[in-house]
């Protein structure tokens, strides 16, 4: 009995949650605060792919996954000699990881990092399947993926259920480490 009520609890929170994200509204320019939170079902220009079809381009490896987490950041006030190691990020096998390219607003140096990451992942090839993706409910990858749409790209999918959604159905995931950044001005990690 108690399973029984632990899955219709389940089964009404996922309800509500793609209600919810079926009454978000696409912005018409980039979501620039409350990033973890409920998305639209939709991104105009963009494929919206579910699990299941995420799974089958990754099998295929018709296209590339880019994934746009943020970095956590150091904390500011660590005592001296402190050691910090970053935590690590576990995402879908063979992605590239372009962290803190999800903002609403981009530096310089970011914006060209992410477009130097999508250059190597697309081979040049702007008709390449590039699948975008960070966490679940998470405007990031949201916002990456209308900027990859604006750069030219014409053959973007966006996948809002990220790695909690790829996680959730047993599928792997890998350590990964982010592209590394290479020109004056940017922050090297």
């Amino acid at each position: 009995m108690r399973a029984l009520a632990c899955m219709v609890i389940a089964t009404v929170a996922l309800a509500a949650q793609v209600f919810a994200q079926q009454n978000v509204p696409e912005p018409d320019g980039y979501r620039t605060d409350d990033y973890r939170s409920a998305v639209p079902a939709t991104l105009a220009g963009a494929r919206v792919v579910t699990t299941e079809e995420a799974a089958e381009i990754w099998r295929t490896r018709i296209g590339k996954f880019i994934d746009v987490l943020p970095r956590a950041p150091k904390p500011p006030n660590l005592p001296a000699g402190t050691v910090w190691r970053d935590k690590p990020r576990l995402n879908i096998p063979g992605s590239i990881w372009l962290p803190d390219t999800g903002y609403g607003k981009l530096a310089h140096a970011t914006d060209a990092y992410l477009r130097r990451g999508l250059e190597r992942a697309s081979g040049g090839n702007k008709a390449a399947l590039l699948v975008i993706y960070c966490q679940e409910n998470c405007w990031m990858s949201w916002n990456a993926t209308k900027r990859v749409l604006s750069y030219g790209y014409s053959n973007v999918a966006w996948y809002p259920e990220g790695t909690e959604g790829w996680e959730r159905a047993g599928l792997p995931v890998a350590e990964a480490q982010p592209e590394p950044r290479t020109d004056e001005g940017e922050r090297s990690r």
